[in-house]
C-alpha cells in the first residue's frame, strides 16, 4: 500500500507550507522548515517524516549537527538520494554564507572578536584542524587569505617558510593566524603556543609582524593578543 510522500498528500493540519503561509516561518519547527525546502518524501515516508529522520541522524545538536555531514553521510540515510543530498549541502552552505555576510558588517582586523565572528561559521564545524593565514597591509586591511594547513596542527609540521613566502609575495606588512579546534574547546595547547612563537620569531627576522593567533571553538574563540599570549615562550 502506498503511503503519502508529498506535502500535497498530507493533511492540511500537517502541511508546513500552509502553516508558514498562515503563521510565518518562525512558527515552523526545524523538521517543518527542512520539509518545506526538501518538498517531497519517498515511497512510504512523507517529507516531514523524512526531515525528522534526517535531524535524528544529526544527534543532540539537531540542525547544527548537519554541518558535520558529508555528501556520503547524507546519502547513507534511506530516502536521501543524490538530489536531496545536493539540496541539503546547498542549504548548509547558504546558512554559513548568510552568517558570514552578517558578520562582515562589523569586521575589523584590529578587533579579534569581529575576526572570530566572521570566520566562526566557516571553521567551527570542521572535523579536522585547519589553519588559515590572513595577510594585511599597512592600514590592517585584508590583502588576501589562504588555507595553509589541514590536519593535526603540530609545531613540527607547520612551516613558517610557507607562511612567509606567501606573505612576502602578497607584500603583506602583518599577518594573523586562525585555526579551529574540532573539540569545540579553543583553549591553546602547548603546540599552539610553540607554533605561535616560531612564527612570531620568523616574522621578526623578515619584518612581517604576527598580530594575532585566533583559535576557533564551538561558538567561542581565544585570541593570543587579547590573552597576552603572543610573546609567551613555547
Amino acid at each position: 500500500m502506498n503511503q503519502t510522500n508529498t506535502m500535497k498528500e498530507m493533511l492540511v493540519s500537517e502541511r508546513p507550507y500552509e502553516k508558514c503561509d498562515e503563521k510565518g516561518a518562525g512558527s515552523l519547527s526545524d523538521a517543518e522548515l527542512l520539509s518545506v525546502l526538501l518538498r517531497t518524501g519517498t515511497r512510504g515516508e512523507n517529507v516531514l517524516e523524512l526531515s525528522r529522520k534526517i535531524l535524528k541522524e544529526a544527534g543532540e545538536d539537531g540542525l547544527l549537527g548537519l554541518h558535520r555531514f558529508t555528501k556520503e553521510k547524507f546519502m547513507k540515510i534511506r530516502g536521501v538520494g543524490k538530489v536531496k543530498t545536493i539540496q541539503l549541502l546547498c542549504i548548509l552552505e547558504l546558512s554559513a554564507r548568510l552568517a558570514k555576510a552578517e558578520a562582515r558588517k562589523t569586521l575589523c582586523f584590529r578587533n579579534p572578536s569581529t575576526i572570530a565572528g566572521y570566520y566562526m561559521e566557516e571553521m567551527r564545524h570542521l572535523s579536522q584542524e585547519h589553519m588559515k593565514l590572513l595577510m594585511l597591509d599597512t592600514k590592517s586591511n585584508l590583502i588576501a587569505e589562504k588555507n595553509i594547513y589541514k590536519g593535526t596542527v603540530n609545531a613540527s609540521l607547520v612551516e613558517p617558510r610557507e607562511i612567509f613566502v606567501e606573505a612576502v609575495k602578497r607584500e603583506a606588512v602583518s599577518i594573523i593566524l586562525l585555526h579551529n579546534h574540532p573539540s569545540g574547546d579553543p583553549t591553546p595547547s602547548k603546540a599552539d603556543v610553540a607554533i605561535t612563537r616560531r612564527i612570531r620569531l620568523a616574522g621578526e627576522l623578515i619584518g612581517i609582524e604576527l598580530l594575532d593567533h585566533i583559535i576557533i571553538g564551538n561558538n567561542s574563540y581565544i585570541s593570543f593578543l587579547e590573552e597576552n599570549l603572543i610573546y609567551t615562550k613555547g
